[in-house]
């Protein structure tokens, strides 16, 4: 193995720098615990600082036109503030430094609130906080000037996945005067909602939903549709990725029992078919594959009922227990004559809705799915759901007795806790459980009446223990996000412990991914109803077109640049990228000769400087955190001379 050269000495900060060090109180959050004044004192000491001053919120109007003011005056040139975390207002200060007129990469950024104040107290914490401002000003003195990456945008969005937020992406998209292919991998659009008859809480029909939004989404010409499609190859990066399509004909018995249920119906290609959805085009005969080009990707991959196990409340040991999606159906099919509901020829005088079934489950308490997880998750919209079949149940069948049993109900939208009141109203009984002490579904060991029987200790009663007749259960099951364990392999998109797919924040940047140009629709992202779902479509629409109207990208330069006078060819940078086609090893001439030299594709590198600490001939630097800055910081940190 290649020894590795020693750094060269770094140089003094340059004479020329004119740092400004900006330290906030955070409303408390920081000066509560840090003597802000004296930071500032010291920071003053610091070589290339010319000004220090404290304000309650940086963050503010009155502390953004402090820098600003400085920065015009041309008293600072380079800006240091230290102040929360850089994720929530890094942002922030690189815009002050655009407004200033000044390059936004002349900033840097000290973490005083998650580092200092809210680990330390006493005088460790101004001491320390000190040392990282005093740090901060080091680096920013080596700043240099950098330039965004501008990258150019393929004119076109893929949308993957036809259920409800896959067709609002599409359609706002659409709207927007943008190009859009969406991919679905069934023959059908709609997804879940197509398999539901009426949508909580306000009772619209879901062909009402479906066939407006697949009606516009498929009359557009901006949108392209491919159904029994599936993504099979990804390569590329925001602006220009590259996707291969293949259309295949439907296999599985869900499909099958879709398209029997278009057969029943007599509905055609492009019409609304009852718990199956719209078949805009006829089933492919034969694999064909499709070359896309796309400037960005919306993930609306969507999610799937918990399916109970076998004996999970009686689930598949008795026949009168069901879900509560497959009840929704029994339901849109029985007969609205008579007092009371009738499911396939029997009289259900009786119905017991059971809460939380494969949501908010608990180590040690609950049983592991097959593969192995639980759902600690709430679903959030199984409760509304259920109270709805309740009142549907109450109001058209009365001599229907409801008994609903809840661990916690929580109707948390408009219009939710209506549904609540309704049921009550109607005189549906509640009954009340803890976790680990769920309802038992038993069989009625008597003949003459209802054939189950629902033990709970009743909380609402002090602990009581009741058993509740039961002509038929329905188990309001929670959401999963579907198996898109290939598509994450390829894209590399972050997957959160409940499965579904993370966002980058949820409150900054709610639809956005860790991989700069794919973004995140309705359910794959965590449950939601479908009002829910719409408004994240529309979110992911809006910054999707944001990219594509403009048609460029820019992209923090903070990534790898190469030294090729240095550079020898050694190829251990390229074995320790971890971004596939990041840096690469291609042919030049060099003094007459033909050598191999490391390139990079900034568009690809993350910055991460793994290249770097394996270069033996130091060739390799991040921008905006070179090695020299690195040192600069560390000598100001272990340095006693400006900091006591």
């Amino acid at each position: 193995m290649a020894k590795r050269k020693q750094p060269e000495p770094k140089p003094a900060p340059p004479s020329t720098a004119k740092v400004g060090v900006y330290v906030c109180h955070c409303g408390g959050n920081i000066g509560d615990a840090v003597d802000v004044k004296q930071v500032c004192e010291q920071a003053r000491r610091a070589p290339g600082v010319v000004v220090a001053r404290e304000h309650m919120f940086m963050c503010s109007d009155p502390g953004q036109e402090m820098i600003i003011e400085d920065l015009k005056s041309g008293l600072v040139d380079q800006v240091v503030v230290a102040s929360c975390s850089p994720s929530l207002h890094e942002t922030t200060f690189r815009s002050v430094m655009v407004r200033a007129g000044a390059n936004p990469y002349l900033y840097e950024h000290a973490n005083l609130r998650e580092q200092v104040s809210w680990v330390h107290h006493g005088p460790e914490a101004t001491g320390k906080a000190a040392r990282l401002v005093a740090a901060a000003a080091a680096k920013a003195g080596q700043l240099t000037p950098l330039e965004p990456l501008k990258v150019e945008v393929q004119p076109r969005a893929l949308v993957i996945g036809g259920g409800t937020a896959g067709l609002k992406c599409a359609l706002d998209l659409a709207a927007r005067g943008q190009a859009v292919v969406l991919v679905e991998k069934s023959p059908f659009l709609g997804g879940q909602a197509g398999q539901l008859s009426r949508l909580a809480p306000g009772g619209e029909t879901a062909a009402e939903v479906i066939s407006e939004l697949a009606g516009a989404v498929l009359a557009h010409p901006a949108v392209t549709v491919y159904t029994c499609s599936q993504v099979t190859g990804f390569e590329g990066y925001i602006g220009n990725f590259k996707l291969k399509v293949t259309r295949m004909p439907p296999e599985g018995p869900e499909d099958d029992e879709r398209l029997a249920a278009v057969g029943r119906s007599g509905r055609g290609l492009g019409e609304y078919a009852p718990f199956a959805g719209v078949m805009p085009t006829a089933i492919p005969e034969r694999p064909e594959e499709i070359d896309l080009q796309a400037g960005v990707i919306v993930l609306a991959t969507g999610m799937r009922p918990y399916r109970p196990r076998r004996g999970e409340y009686g689930y598949q040991d008795f026949p009168e227990v069901v879900t509560l999606p497959e009840f929704n159906r029994l339901l849109a099919e029985a007969s609205a004559a008579g007092d009371t509901l009738e499911l396939q020829g029997r009289p259900i005088r009786s119905l017991a809705l059971v809460h939380c079934v494969g949501s908010r489950q608990i180590p040690g308490i609950h049983e592991e799915n097959e593969g192995g997880y639980l759902n600690e998750y709430c679903s959030r919209t199984c409760c509304a759901a259920a109270l709805f079949a309740a009142n549907l149940v109450r109001e058209q069948y009365p001599k229907t007795r409801v008994f609903d049993f809840y661990r916690d109900i929580r109707t948390y939208g408009r219009g939710q806790e209506e549904l609540y009141t309704r049921a009550a109203k109607k005189q549906a009984v509640f009954f009340r459980f803890e976790a680990g002490e769920e309802p038992e579904v038993l069989k009625n060991s008597d003949l003459k009446g209802p054939p189950l029987l629902v033990k709970v200790k009743d909380i609402l009663t002090f602990g009581e223990e009741l058993s509740v007749p039961a002509d038929l259960v329905v188990l309001a099951v929670g959401q999963e996000p579907n198996n898109i364990a290939d598509l994450v392999a390829k894209m590399k998109v972050p997957v959160g412990a409940d499965r579904f797919l993370q966002e980058v924040h949820p409150k900054l940047r709610p639809v956005e991914t860790a991989v700069a140009g794919i973004f995140l629709a309705g359910t794959c992202q965590a449950p939601l109803d479908v009002g829910e779902t719409c408004a994240a479509a529309g979110a992911a629409a809006v910054k999707a077109a944001a990219i594509l109207s403009r048609g460029y990208v820019e992209l923090d330069p903070f990534v790898v640049e190469v030294d090729l006078s240095r550079c020898t060819g050694t190829g251990a940078c390229v074995e320790a990228c971890l971004a596939d086609g990041a840096l690469s090893l291609v042919e030049m001439e060099a003094a007459g000769q033909k050598v191999r030299r490391a390139r990079v594709n900034p568009v690809l590198c993350m910055g991460c400087g793994a290249c770097v600490a394996v270069c033996p001939e130091n060739a390799i630097n991040v921008q905006g955190w070179t090695l020299r800055q690195f040192e600069a910081m560390v000598e100001m940190i272990v340095s006693d001379e400006y900091i006591g």
